[in-house]
C-alpha cells in the first residue's frame, strides 16, 4: 500500500484529513515541530523531512502545509506534491499578508486569541460545520504560542519562487484566505472554501485519487545529488 504524507495548515491539526477516502493509500500525517529561536523555514523544513521514511514520497499540503511541502521538495526527491487551499509563491499571497510582513504587524499577534476572534477566523477558514468549528477552536486553544508566532511570520514573509516539477494545486472559488483570483491552480472546486478538505471531502478525495494514480515520472526530473 502506498503511503501519502499529509501536512496540515495553520489553524487545524491532522484531524483535518479525517474525511478523506483514498483507495489503496495509507495516509500518514507529519507532526509540526516547535521551532528553535530565529529558525529559518529552510532549516525547519529539513527537520520536518526527517519524519519521512519513503524514497520519492507523495506529499499533500494544506494551506501553510503546502508551503512547507514546497520547501521540503527543495531537499527531497519528491514523486508528487498536491497542494490544497494553498499558494505556490510569494506572488500568490494576498496583499494584506504581504503588508503585515512588510510592517511586521504579525509580531503583535496575542499568544491567546480573544473570544471575538473565533467567528472571524472561522469565516476566513471556511469552517462552517460543527465539527470544523470545534476543530478550529480546539487548535486555537492548544497551539503553541512559539510555533504560532513563528509560522505566521514565515507565511507573511515567504519569499519562495521555486516550483517543484510535478505539482498539483486544488483550490476553491470561495477561498477567503487565499482568493482564487491570485492563484493559478490546476484543479478548481466550485464553491469550495479554505476548509473544503473537510466539508467537500468526497470531491477532494476523488481529485486526489486521480492524481495519485497517474504514472510516476519523477525520475525524469531527479536532480543529481
Amino acid at each position: 500500500m502506498k503511503t501519502v504524507y499529509c501536512i496540515s495548515g495553520l489553524g487545524s491539526d491532522e484531524r483535518v484529513f479525517q474525511n478523506l477516502t483514498i483507495a489503496d493509500v495509507h495516509i500518514e500525517c507529519l507532526q509540526w515541530l516547535i521551532p528553535s529561536k530565529d529558525e529559518t523555514i529552510e532549516s525547519y523544513s529539513r527537520r520536518m523531512s526527517l519524519q519521512i521514511q519513503d524514497p520519492d514520497p507523495i506529499l499533500i499540503g494544506l494551506s501553510f502545509g503546502g508551503m512547507m511541502a514546497i520547501e521540503m521538495a527543495k531537499d527531497l526527491s519528491i514523486q508528487k506534491i498536491i497542494l490544497v487551499s494553498s499558494v505556490k509563491s510569494q506572488k500568490e499571497l494576498p496583499a494584506w499578508m504581504k503588508l503585515c510582513g512588510k510592517l511586521n504587524l504579525n509580531s503583535v499577534i496575542p499568544s491567546k486569541s480573544p473570544k471575538w476572534f473565533g467567528p472571524i477566523a472561522n469565516m476566513y477558514l471556511g469552517a462552517i460545520g460543527t465539527n470544523e468549528k470545534k476543530l478550529a477552536q480546539d487548535y486555537r486553544n492548544t497551539v503553541s504560542p512559539v510555533y504560532l508566532h513563528w509560522a505566521v511570520d514565515k507565511i507573511v514573509n515567504w519569499q519562495n519562487s521555486y516550483q517543484p516539477p510535478i505539482l498539483f494545486h486544488i483550490h476553491g472559488t470561495h477561498d477567503r484566505m487565499f482568493p482564487i483570483r491570485l492563484v493559478q491552480p490546476t484543479h478548481i472546486v466550485q464553491g469550495g472554501g479554505h476548509f473544503m478538505i473537510m466539508n467537500r471531502a468526497d470531491e477532494i478525495s476523488q481529485i486526489i485519487q486521480q492524481m495519485i494514480t497517474l504514472p510516476d515520472i519523477s525520475h525524469l526530473f531527479r536532480r543529481e545529488p
